[in-house]
């Protein structure tokens, strides 16, 4: 993780943060005001601790038997001792769309899980591009900015509702509040998006340094046709953002605020590294 792209992130989460504030100072002054940061603070640490356990039983991951997944099992050892981290624990999920996600809060305390689908398309050299981007995302600690991103936006979201519907707005600047209302939300959304394109770049990068850049590109391009031709239509909207490609491609909300970068321009930039 470069110094800039760490920097653009913790201010990227500082904004977050201090929306959360913003909303809770308008709802109730400067009491509610500190009470968003102890809960924001809060909701960091429940993260912190049992977002891979969240993310895994939300998307129906089973632990990959090191048997029957031998192959899986061998990539990920060979990807993990390249990028110098333990061995994360191995999931699949039963789905035969082509995707893979990792979760977990870093390096020791993380898992990759792929769809069975990219296990019975796939070369092994695509799944060493896939597996290395999201190695990449363990070992940069991207999984747990962006499910905290995750989180604090979607809180965001409710306070705001909270905001408008909930008790007497008598006494508020109703104009105010309405504007808040409005606009809090989408600007916590633009910022959780801005933190996952920025983080799958870096992660496409360390992918193509721990395989190679074509393979990587090669698989990006089967993921994508796949999701085009079967996206899921089940599913939580919010681990959108984890999946190396984005899985609900056909839901218009989930393309409204995109949380991944086109994927025509990673793919021109993996092919540009050995142009």
């Amino acid at each position: 993780m470069t110094i800039d792209s760490t920097i653009r992130t913790a201010l990227l989460m500082g904004l977050l943060m201090g929306l959360v504030i913003g909303v809770f100072y308008l709802v109730g002054g400067a009491e509610f005001g500190f009470f968003g940061l102890i809960l924001g603070a809060i909701m960091n640490f429940g993260v912190f601790w049992y977002s891979d356990k969240i993310v895994l039983r939300m998307t129906h991951a089973k632990e990959a038997d090191p048997v029957q997944y031998s192959r899986l099992h061998d990539i990920v050892s060979r990807i993990s001792i390249r990028a110098g981290i333990p061995k994360p624990k191995v999931y699949v999920v039963d789905n035969p769309t082509l995707n893979a996600f990792a979760t977990g809060r870093g390096p020791g305390h993380a898992a990759v899980a792929v769809h069975t689908g990219m296990l019975q398309t796939m070369t092994d050299e695509e799944m060493e591009g896939v597996l290395g981007h999201e190695i990449t995302h363990i070992r940069n600690r991207d999984v747990l900015i962006s499910t905290v991103a995750a989180v604090i936006a979607g809180s965001l979201s409710y306070l705001t509702y909270l905001l408008w519907f909930g008790g007497d707005r008598g006494d508020r600047n109703s104009i105010l509040t309405l504007i808040v209302v409005i606009l809090a939300p989408i600007a916590a959304m633009l910022i959780q998006m801005a933190i996952s394109r920025s983080r799958e770049f870096v992660a496409d990068s360390g992918g193509a340094d721990l395989s190679n850049p074509i393979w990587l590109a090669s698989a990006l391009g089967k993921i994508s046709n796949s999701v085009e031709r079967n996206p899921m239509r089940e599913g939580n909207l919010a681990t959108a953002h984890m999946y190396i490609i984005n899985p609900f491609k056909d839901i218009k909300f989930a393309s409204l605020f995109s949380t991944h970068p086109p994927t025509n321009e990673r793919i021109r930039r993996l092919r540009g590294m050995v142009s």
